[in-house]
Order: structure tokens, then sequence, then C-alpha cells
């Protein structure tokens, strides 16, 4: 079977450290910096690793894919689970928090590892393929009316995979909405291909893509041609940000992701403020330095260009606006 042109593409991803590091050309003392046997694997599109400065690891995108040292720190309050998804895990691939939605881990797999990721110690299912038991638990609860499509990356799976899922999310009446969280096109927007695209048409839920870009370099021509396609077919686009330091923490940073969102038509969603996952801690912010940082954003642009300050606090039923 002949592989689609995005699956190429990913193959070419870094996943060997020392590879990457010869790429961006860092001196002996800068490689010391760096993890070299972390436990969350490397996996870094090459288009994104193209677009780090060399010999430097101040980069804003090198500090969210490339492991560093700091990630062997113990630092208290921050754990294996921040957001306690095992104590929503009602089957195997399904997260029920919120009233009216639930969330179908689609896959382990992602198009790129964020050094930061909450959920990079989530025991995935990888034995039970399909999502049988998934779609008996959303066919047997009438209060869901939004199924959320996460992972992993929900794009890393065939196309076969995705439209038999969607085909099958169709005939359950009371699910209206279907989103989809992904991180694919900003590492390899060729994913944005015509048979995808396709699926999303033939779809008679409305959707709603929601990407992930922290900073305004991950946006670029190719990316936001990619998003384009998915906008002319009706559907609204999106974008989630987690405030990091290092890669995101000053108001012209934050100002600049803003407006090239919106230049694009995309809605800036949420800001995140870290979830405390075990080893990430050099990315935390205080949250006044947040406030701070959203309020020049506020002050600078109009009201659909300013994200949501949100924390995800476990038991609550919603998230935390701040």
């Amino acid at each position: 079977m002949k592989l689609p042109l995005w699956r190429k593409i990913q193959k070419t991803n870094f996943s060997r450290i020392g590879p990457l590091l010869d790429f961006l050309e860092l001196s002996p003392t800068l490689k010391e910096q760096v993890f070299l046997k972390p436990r969350f694997v490397l996996n870094l599109p090459y288009r994104l690793a193209e677009k780090i400065q060399k010999n430097t690891l101040d980069d804003p995108i090198l500090r969210q894919f490339v492991p560093l040292i700091d990630e062997e720190e113990t630092t208290p309050g921050f754990v294996k689970d921040p957001v306690q998804d095992k104590t929503f895990q009602k089957t195997e691939k399904i997260l029920h928090k919120y009233k009216s939605r639930a969330l179908v881990i689609t896959t382990s797999a992602c198009a790129m590892h964020c050094r930061y990721c909450f959920r990079q110690n989530f025991p995935y299912e990888t034995e039970i393929k399909g999502f049988e038991q998934e779609l008996t638990y959303l066919q047997q609860d009438p209060t869901i009316s939004e199924v959320i499509l996460s992972g992993g990356d929900p794009l890393s799976l065939s196309d076969e995979a995705l439209e038999s899922l969607f085909s099958s999310l169709d005939k359950i009446g009371h699910v209206k909405r279907v989103r989809i969280h992904t991180r694919f096109p900003i590492g390899i927007p060729e994913r944005i291909d015509e048979p995808f695209l396709n699926i999303l048409k033939a779809s008679s839920k409305q959707i709603f893509f929601v990407i992930h870009a922290n900073h305004s370099r991950e946006l670029d021509s190719d990316v936001m041609g990619a998003l384009k396609k998915i906008q002319k077919n009706g559907i609204p686009v999106l974008n989630q940000s987690v405030l990091l330091k290092g890669v995101n923490d000053s108001e012209k940073e934050l100002l600049d992701l803003s407006i090239a969102l919106i230049n694009g038509g995309i809605i800036p969603y949420y800001l995140h403020l870290l979830d405390p996952v075990e080893g990430t801690a050099h990315f935390d912010l205080p949250e006044v330095r947040a406030k701070e940082i959203l309020k020049y954003v506020q002050e600078n642009l109009s009201g659909f260009g300013v994200p949501r300050l949100a924390r995800e606090e476990p038991g609550l039923p919603s998230k935390s606006f701040i």
C-alpha cells in the first residue's frame, strides 16, 4: 500500500538525540546541558528543527522539544499525573470529566513530543483496536452532546481509522459536536490533505478544529495555508497555548502569537498555566506574571484576540479561569 505524503514526511522526524544535536550545531558545552537518555523520548519533525537557531539552547522551539537536564530535577508538587486522568477514565480510551462532553484517547502516537506534556505518563491502551467500548459508552449516555478527539494526536490515525470513527459518531444522534485537538499541522501541515478534508466534509456533526501553538514562529505560510483549508469548509479553527518560561513568557511574544493567529482567522482559545507534571518545573511561571502578560495582550488587541487564562484543577466541574 502506497504511503501518503504525510507518513513519508513523518519518517524524517528526529527521534535520536545525537543526530539532532549535530544538526543544531551545539557546542560541547551546550551538549552537556541536554538530557541524552530521557524517559519521554525525543520526537521532533524535521521542519520544526529547521526553524531552530543554531548553537543555542534559548530558542523557543528548541526548548519545547529538546530534553534538557532540567528534566532530572525533582520538585515538590510536580507529579506523574497532575490532572488525574485515571480518575475519570470510564473505558480504556475514554475520559469523562465534565458535563455534556467526553474525551476519546484515540491513540498514543503524536506528531511531536512536547517536553511539558501532561499526558506523557498516561498508560495508553495499545492492544485494543478500534473504539467499540467507547462508542457504546457514548451511545448509552444521552447527556453527552460533544465528543473531543485527543490522544496522543488523533491525526496520527490513518484516514481509514478516522473515517470509521467519524462514521460511527454520525450515528449517535445526541452527539452534536466533535472537537479535534491536534498539533499535527504545526509540524507536518501536509497531514491536511484531500482525503482527510473529505472525512470532515462527510460528517454531519459541527466540527471544531483546535490546534496547539505556543510561539508565532510555529505559524509559517505552509501551516496557515493548511489551516485555511479547514476553515474553507466552515469549520472554526481555534488555538490553545501553554504559558512556558523561556518560550512565550513575554508580552511581545504572546502578543505576536495572538496577532499571527487572528490574522489567519484563528481564535486564541485558551492560555493554559503549566500542568505540574514531573520534570517540567523549569517551564513554570508564577500566576501573577501570567496575568501581567495577558493584561498587555488585552490592552493591545480586540477581545477576540485575547485567550482565556486557564488552569485545570482535578475534580472541579470545569477549568478554572483566572
